[in-house]
């Protein structure tokens, strides 16, 4: 039998035997934990997605990063690279990487080498290299990397020796370190790709992934479960559980009953509704001040959205302090800016655009927009910690707009489907957020609202000002603090202008779990980590 057929059948068997597992929610592990998500990861690599659920269930969990950013010394610190320089004015970076790391051995793969400098240059020019091998495989499609424009920053990837690696930017850029440490910033095995260089087979790459994370993938049964194996050589400290189950558990009504059952022992998103009813000694409830934010983008690349003069009437006709009451219950600030108040660019500035119905009837009608207008709003289908009920926010601003003649259509689907439509900017206008993947001011701008991120498919309101691109280059190009802060204020007076999307909240993030649950926190930025994860023992 030929290499290419072994790897055919041994793919084959395995899909056979993740699919004929039992598709009910596992029972309680004994020395693992369930962690009950809101929705089915898209892919199992985050290199081509930007949907947190994926993030969630696949960054920290599956891979790691060359650097990685410890929230509380507020710096960035070694990971995959022990340590880095910045060389050539800032035009070239130099990572010694550490040694002795291992990629996940599994029944579909078996590493013969440890982690080095091929592993790096081919995971990077994976989404920076149009010709390279594996480009495109899955789409071709790399919407974080193009939004912040570092597939543009990043001018080559060099291999110095088995353990030295040089990346060569066009320009000195303020912004690469922190994007280098975010999740999406991942490792992948070069190995492992050439095993599967047949055409056929690349696909595995991210169905079936290998990396050098705390756990190692075994199964994924869509709509039901994601099972993880701890990754017995693991290069740092890792888990003290064996196994990770993601039970995916769309309704969060559900989730939370499965988390007083015991069915559950961590679940993100909480009601905040019903955290009273989660007061009780054996479930804990961690909140963080979170940086994120939701809005409302309109798509100006729809007539009458195009006009600044209707985007600008329509955010005067919702009432957002109603919206922080009702679906956030107080547990939200109202949003000023896209930028959180947390953020060091922060503006002082009150948002111009608070409720005013009057007004928005005399925008409208001076816009050309009559009575009985019709629209969409298309809300997100499953709970983020930007937004934990986007269909009844929809159904508040639906009743806002009706006052002031406009008629309303809410939208929703499955949230692969929602992603997938939304991308083909089938909508009038959506009621989405993000989530920092760092601390840099730059991470909310040029993911959200940068020409690039318009061809990306990041940028939700498909709106490109060369004007607004122009700020954020220059922001990005100096390393003087007190200059980058003025650029940052001078571009949110500018989106105050423009109005492509109307900021609504910056909400608090909360996480329950069961009370033995140990080492799951909830870090400031990014998803979630089981790195550390691990049960207490009880009591003799």
């Amino acid at each position: 039998m030929s290499k290419r057929s072994i790897l055919v059948t041994a793919f084959t068997s395995f899909f056979l035997m993740s699919c004929s597992e039992q598709t009910d929610v596992p029972e309680p592990l004994q020395n693992g934990l369930i962690y009950c998500s809101e929705g089915n990861p898209e892919s199992f690599n985050p290199q081509r997605v930007t949907s947190g659920t994926t993030v969630d269930a696949t960054a920290s969990q599956l891979y790691d990063r060359l650097i990685d950013y410890d929230a509380a010394q507020q710096t960035f610190v070694s990971a995959l690279a022990t340590d880095w320089q910045a060389l050539d004015k800032g035009q070239r970076y130099r990572f010694n990487l550490r040694k002795g790391v291992t990629f996940h051995s599994t029944d579909y793969f078996q590493p013969s080498r440890t982690f080095n400098a091929d592993d790096v240059v081919f995971s990077f020019r994976r989404w920076l290299d149009i010709d390279a091998p594996y480009h495109a495989v899955g789409g071709g499609f790399y919407p974080f990397f193009a939004a912040t424009g570092l597939d543009q920053l990043i001018s080559d990837v060099e291999k110095v020796d088995a353990y030295t690696v040089d990346i060569v930017l066009t320009h000195p850029d303020s912004s690469f370190l922190a994007n280098l440490a975010t999740d999406f910033a991942i490792i992948l095995s070069k190995e492992y790709a050439e095993q599967l260089s047949e055409k056929d087979q690349q696909r595995f790459i991210d169905t079936l992934p290998i990396g050098t994370g705390p756990f190692k993938f075994v199964s994924f049964k869509k709509d039901y479960h994601i099972r993880y194996q701890r990754h017995e050589g693991y290069w740092r400290q890792g888990p003290d559980i064996e196994r990770l189950v993601f039970s995916i558990t769309p309704n969060a009504n559900k989730r939370m009953l499965k988390l007083v059952t015991g069915e559950c022992d961590v679940i993100p998103y909480p009601l905040v509704s019903e955290l009273k009813s989660l007061n009780r000694e054996e479930i804990e409830v961690r909140s963080e001040v979170s940086p994120n934010v939701s809005f409302w983008a309109f798509n100006t690349e729809r007539p009458p959205f195009d006009d600044p003069q209707v985007r600008q009437a329509l955010s005067y006709a919702i009432n957002r302090q109603a919206i922080i009451d009702t679906i956030y219950y107080g547990n939200a600030e109202l949003a000023e800016s896209i930028l959180p108040p947390t953020s060091w660019a922060s503006t002082d500035a009150e948002l111009k655009y608070q409720y005013n119905p009057d007004k928005a009837r005399q925008m409208l009608r001076a816009a050309g927009i009559q009575p009985g207008f019709k629209m969409d709003i298309w809300a997100i289908p499953v709970q983020r910690v930007y937004n934990p009920n986007a269909r009844r926010m929809a159904e508040l601003m639906q009743s806002d707009l009706a006052e002031v003649g406009v008629d309303v259509r809410i939208i929703s689907y499955e949230w692969n489907t929602f992603r997938r439509r939304l991308s083909r900017s089938e909508h009038d206008s959506v009621l989405i957020g993000w989530y920092a993947d760092n601390a840099d001011p730059d991470n909310f701008f040029r993911p959200l609202l940068s020409c690039a991120a318009v061809a990306s498919g990041s940028n939700r309101a498909n709106w490109c000002h060369t004007g607004f691109d122009q700020i954020l280059y220059q922001a990005i190009s100096t390393t003087e603090s007190a200059e980058r802060k003025q650029l940052y204020q001078s571009a949110q007076q500018l989106l105050m202008q423009q109005q492509p999307l109307l900021p609504i909240a910056h909400s608090m993030r909360y996480q329950a779990q069961r009370e033995y649950v140990k080492g799951v926190e909830l870090p400031p930025y990014g998803g979630i980590s089981f790195r550390l994860a691990g049960k207490e023992q009880p009591a003799q």
